[in-house]
């Protein structure tokens, strides 16, 4: 047979194929991704909005929008990574996807709790979630870093809804914290400076056992956990103070997981890691208001702190801002950057400071 017409009869089998194959989907696939949170599912707002919202979200339309499946294998309350091992179990892969609270990393996130390090802030999430979402906007290293530090891709913001404190004793004036043995995150420790209160790093697995055993008295807390890990029966008093919601929460996929999926089904996931970070502020309102009705129908005793004690308190922070920002600037991070975009992206919420802070040079 002439050669040219078999290179001829080829290329036409090719072009056939190459068509009848643009024209075919590719074969279903289910997949299957381990998703985790250090906190359980409940008293963790940003753990209860994966387990209620993002997954069956990510399963009800990857099913309908395209030719496979999704199947979740969910691990919280650390049945898969603690609390201060979720950023590492999505590095490794261990966790295809992970919730976490960047407190737990004081030294790789140091600069993501930077809403920690302007206290009294937003009372309302959804002010305070628009404006961590414009800083990470602002200054796409906080993004960036995620993929090109830790192998994982940012699928969405979360917070903590406003912190209080919860102590075992009554008070009445902030005198009467000094010398107060009180818990807390760890970047939330400072703001007991101006009470002259003793700092104690803990986590809310433990909270309740070191409460009731005296390892410390009081618990800087937001009123949704308060409620939901029971720590009312050690600590029964309950003093709104205001130190402001916190958008320092994130959810990560691995990225070497994320590589793997089909384009359509990482569309999904991506707009549904948005769509659960624009659905955060909303949920932790409400929990911060019904956290707030259930610790009085347990019987706590909530009162709030006054306006003067609360600017007084916001005052002897005035300088924490900047010297965070100095700290991570010396870290190679663009702290003096990001704080002031914070400042600014509060204020563009319509936010009043009780003490207007400035990141000084």
């Amino acid at each position: 047979m002439n050669s040219k017409k078999i290179t001829k009869g080829i290329t036409s089998a090719l072009v056939l194929a190459g068509a009848w194959s643009m024209t075919v989907p590719a074969s279903a696939e289910t997949f299957t991704l381990r998703v985790g949170a250090g906190h359980p599912n409940g008293p963790a707002v940003y753990v209860a909005d994966v387990a209620n919202y993002f997954v069956p979200e990510v399963k009800r339309r990857v099913a309908e929008e395209t030719d496979h499946e999704v199947e979740f294998v969910e691990g919280y309350g650390g049945a898969i990574a603690g609390v201060a091992e979720t950023l590492e179990a999505v590095q490794s892969g261990i966790l295809d996807i992970g919730a976490y609270c960047f407190c737990f990393e004081p030294a790789k996130l140091f600069l993501h709790n930077f809403p920690y390090y302007a206290p009294f802030g937003p009372q309302d999430s959804e002010q305070e979630m628009q404006a961590a979402r414009a800083v990470y906007d602002k200054v796409p290293w906080l993004t960036d870093v995620f993929e090109t530090e830790y192998k994982q891709k940012l699928l969405g913001l979360h917070g903590w809804d406003n912190y209080h404190l919860g102590t075992t004793d009554p008070w009445e004036k902030v005198e009467d914290l000094k010398g107060v043995k009180i818990g807390g995150a760890g970047p939330n420790l400072p703001w007991l400076e101006f009470a002259g209160a003793i700092p104690v790093q803990s986590t809310l697995p433990d909270g309740y056992l070191s409460l009731q055993t005296g390892v410390y008295n009081g618990w800087l807390m937001f009123p949704s956990a308060y409620l939901g890990f029971k720590f009312y029966e050690p600590a029964p008093h309950y003093t709104q103070i205001g130190f402001g919601a916190m958008g320092v929460n994130g959810l990560t996929m691995n990225k070497r997981s994320f590589d793997k999926l089909p384009p359509e089904v990482q569309k999904i996931i991506e707009e549904v890691g948005r769509g659960y970070e624009e659905q955060s502020g909303k949920s932790l309102n409400g929990r911060q208001k019904s956290g707030l009705e259930g610790l009085q129908k347990v019987g706590a005793q909530v009162k709030e702190l006054g306006p003067e004690a609360r600017a007084g308190w916001a005052q002897s922070l005035a300088d924490f801002p900047s010297r965070q920002a100095k700290e991570a600037d010396g870290r190679n991070m663009p702290g003096t950057e990001v704080m002031n975009a914070y400042l600014g992206a509060v204020a563009d919420t319509g936010y009043e400071w009780p003490f207007v802070y400035e990141i000084k040079q």
